[in-house]
Order: structure tokens, then sequence, then C-alpha cells
């Protein structure tokens, strides 16, 4: 697995490439534009150019983009959702010119109008989407989400239904987050309910659609389909929940990528990758997992 980290784009894209090297990323997320704003501004070559350029040198891959917090493809709302369509088709085009092969967003939040009419209004949107982008290389990773108030995405059936009921398969694909499978009441803190859980995985959505990890504890309990992360082997996941993860063969080459909170010295990203760092190739759990 390629660890790394969501960093900071402060300054420009570039510096979060800078980021993830300080901290000994071998592969990055970011923002393409800010998460809690509406508004852009269209990327300039030089920014393009800039960024290319210190990916390539970095050695750092892949970067993958997560989209804005703002956005919410199954609102109910049309001024909202067509707001959150355009969105995240310009997010879309941004990551496409940067280079960015994957683009992962949740699926979003009904607001009351029930499970089956938020994911239809979901397929709709990515559909919507995918017909703009036409072409395009960069693939939509549906993430896992845990269930938080009317949040989509904390079954592995929904994400297999979306996937089901996008027109352009070859683009879509998932990305799993052990703090949110956890919260939505997944477990995977032996090898036996990770094992079951791993099964789920792969029945219902298929091992070749993840893409991606999220590697975050979580400071809630199993079920609580509470969304809170916490540093790795400090909440109620705990360390061999990530032990796992890191060996199972069937992530190898994936990104594991923590968002895990954060100081003003990137000092705890440090300490959380290398504890995953030093929890690879164990040799017990890689067994366990095969």
């Amino acid at each position: 697995m390629r660890l790394g980290a969501h960093e900071s784009i402060a300054g420009g894209l570039h510096k979060a490439l800078d980021r993830a090297l300080a901290v000994g990323c071998e592969a990055l997320q970011l923002f393409v534009e800010s998460s809690r704003s509406w508004k852009t501004k269209a990327l300039s070559e030089e920014e393009i150019r800039l960024f290319k350029e210190k990916a390539a040198k970095s050695g750092i891959y892949p970067v993958l983009a997560h989209a804005s917090y703002l956005i919410n493809l199954a609102a109910p709302d049309d001024v909202l959702w067509q707001k959150s369509c355009n969105a995240f088709i310009n997010e879309l085009e941004r990551c496409e010119a940067l280079g960015i092969p994957y683009l992962i967003i949740h699926p979003g939040s009904h607001m009351g109008k029930g499970e089956a009419e938020g994911l239809k209004r979901v397929a709709q949107a990515i559909n919507k989407a995918l017909d703009v982008t036409s072409g395009f290389r960069v693939r939509i990773l549906l993430e896992t989400t845990a269930g938080q108030g009317t949040s989509l995405g904390y079954r592995f059936e929904h994400l297999a239904w979306l996937m089901e009921n996008t027109s352009n398969k070859d683009r879509i694909g998932i990305c799993l987050d052990t703090c949110h499978i956890f919260a939505a009441g997944y477990d995977i803190r032996t090898p036996e309910a990770y094992k079951a859980t791993m099964d789920e995985i792969d029945k219902i959505i298929g091992f070749r659609h993840v893409h991606a990890i999220h590697l975050n504890d979580s400071k809630t309990e199993l079920g609580s389909r509470v969304d809170r992360h916490e540093h790795i082997g400090k909440g109620a996941l705990g360390i061999e929940a990530f032990r796992l993860v890191v060996n199972d063969h069937r992530f190898a080459d994936l990104p594991g990528l923590i968002e895990t909170p954060k100081d003003a010295t990137l000092e705890k990203d440090r300490e959380n990758l290398a504890i995953l760092k030093s929890l690879v190739h164990h040799e017990k759990s890689a067994k366990l997992v095969k």
C-alpha cells in the first residue's frame, strides 16, 4: 500500500506536494479548490505547469482529489442540486487539467426524501457529469460514509446500486474509509470480523472496484453513525485493525491516505504515517488476511 495523507493547498496547489514530501508521503490527497466556498477561479496555465512539474519530480503517486464538502448530489432542491452538479463537473475538469486520476466524493444526503429517491438523484448527477466530461481519464470514486444524518453510502448496497446505475462503469470506483465503515456498523477489529466485512465488500461491490482507502481511526464506537476521525491506534478501532488493512494483499499498491486531526507543524501526520509503516509486512496478520 502506498501510504500518504490529505494535505492543504494553502499558498497554491503545488504546496500540498511540498507538505506531503515533508511528512514522508508516497501518495497524496488534496482539494483542487476551496472546500468551503462555491466561488472558484479558473486554473492558470502557470498553476497547472507548476503542479505537474512538482508532481513528476516528487515521486508521489497517485495524487487524488477530494470533492468539496458543499457538493450534495442527492439534494432534493433543484437549485442546490444543479449548483452541486456544476461544481462537481468543474472539479472533474480541474482534475483532468492537472493530471489527477481520481476524484473522491461522498454520495450525498437525501435531506429527508428517503434513500431510494436520494440514490436516484445521485445517479442522475453522476450520469450528467460523465456525459459532460466524456473522454476524460479522471475516475469518480464514491466514498463509504458513516451514515450520519441523512447521508447515503453507509451501506455497501448503496454504492453497488450507484455503480450499477451509472452510464460509464469504467470511470466509477470506490474509496473505503476505515472510520466510516466502522461507524456504519462494519467491524474490522479482529481477523474474524475483518474477514467477514471484506467478504461482504467483495460480494456486494467487488474488490476490483476499490481504488483507494482512507485510513482513519474512529472517535466513536461501532455502529454509532457518527463521523469523527481519530489518530491511528488511538480510537475505537485500535491498532490491530490497521495492521490487518495494510497487510491485505488485495490492497497492495493502492493509496492508503490518512485524514487524521492535524497540528500546525504536521508532526501528527508524520507520527500517523510512521505508525502505519511500522505495521506493514507483519507476518502473522499477512497470513490471516490471505
